[in-house]
């Protein structure tokens, strides 16, 4: 049965996911749908529940590792137009979850209303961010949002207030459903502010982060009064390499692609870290980045 012509869903066939994550890592998909609105996601989502087969939700991809074996399921990627529509209202925002950081901060300018200038170098979209609740600088996404609008594995949509997300260092509660939207509240400042201020945060992550090399961003989790870079960094091992995948130079958080880098190369990095980590210190540091 060709479940794909009976729902009527665009569907590509075992696409290499390496070219839709920043870290250029990754084996096929064995299914790959990007739906052009809301619709085809329900068909979609209703489609694979009935023919048993599992999916995953992907963004901007820019904090993922996917295995070299690929993901035996189903891929949907919510970066179509529909997904990434933003409207304003005062100071409130509503965008999609598709929508990238990076022009939500360039669209909120626009209208004079500032108030997630940390975020700005955090290269995502809006539904990542929310579900890994993002941040820099002791501050994170949480903190300016109102509510957010969801669909279940069910295909339900429903919203889902900020007290009731599971917001917590960099985690929710939001990984079992598909997040759709989210409303934001903002501040008013003066343009001058606003890009003084996101100049500022663009300038730290340039001064601090490796950005010369593909890699998914701060690996691990800072443990509670300490920070995971520098425990890292104590341990003597930047600059240490499996394969061509390489614990960053400049910021020991980082693992960087040096070209042609395998997952299993940044898993055994990883593992290789914690197992140093722990041996020194007695910490266990838990992943930051999602692994498929």
């Amino acid at each position: 049965m060709n479940w794909q012509k009976i729902y009527k869903i665009p569907v590509r066939h075992n696409i290499k996911l390496s070219a839709y994550t920043s870290f250029k890592i990754g084996g096929p998909a064995r299914f790959f749908l990007q739906p052009k609105d809301i619709c085809q996601l329900k068909a979609a989502v209703k489609a694979l529940k009935n023919e048993n087969i599992s999916f995953k939700i992907l963004g901007a991809g820019s904090n993922l590792l996917i295995k070299d074996g690929g993901f035996d399921g189903a891929v949907i990627r919510l970066r179509a137009p529909y997904f990434s529509r933003i409207k304003f209202s005062g100071k409130h925002a509503q965008a999609g979850a598709g929508l990238l950081i990076s022009q939500f901060i360039v669209k909120a300018k626009a209208r004079g209303l500032g108030g997630a200038e940390f975020l700005s170098g955090i290269p995502g979209t809006l539904g990542g961010a929310l579900v890994m609740n993002a941040g820099a600088w002791h501050e994170d996404i949480s903190k300016i949002v109102e509510k957010i609008t969801v669909m279940d594995y069910n295909g339900k949509v429903k919203i889902i207030a900020t007290g009731s997300a599971g917001f917590k260092y960099r985690s929710s509660g939001l990984n079992k459903y598909i997040v759709l939207s989210v409303s934001l509240h903002m501040e008013k400042k003066a343009l001058s502010e606003i890009n003084s201020e996101v100049s500022y945060y663009l300038k730290k992550r340039q001064e601090m982060q490796d950005l010369k090399y593909p890699s998914a961003g701060c690996v691990f989790r800072n443990p509670k009064n300490d920070f995971a870079g520098r425990l890292i960094d104590a341990c003597g091992l930047k600059g240490k390499q499996f394969g061509r995948a390489m614990i960053s130079n400049r910021h020991a958080n980082f693992i960087v692609n040096k070209g042609g880098a395998q997952a299993e190369d940044v898993l055994g990095l990883i593992e290789f870290v914690r197992k140093t980590v722990k041996d020194k210190y007695e910490i266990s540091l838990e992943p930051e980045i999602k692994i498929w």
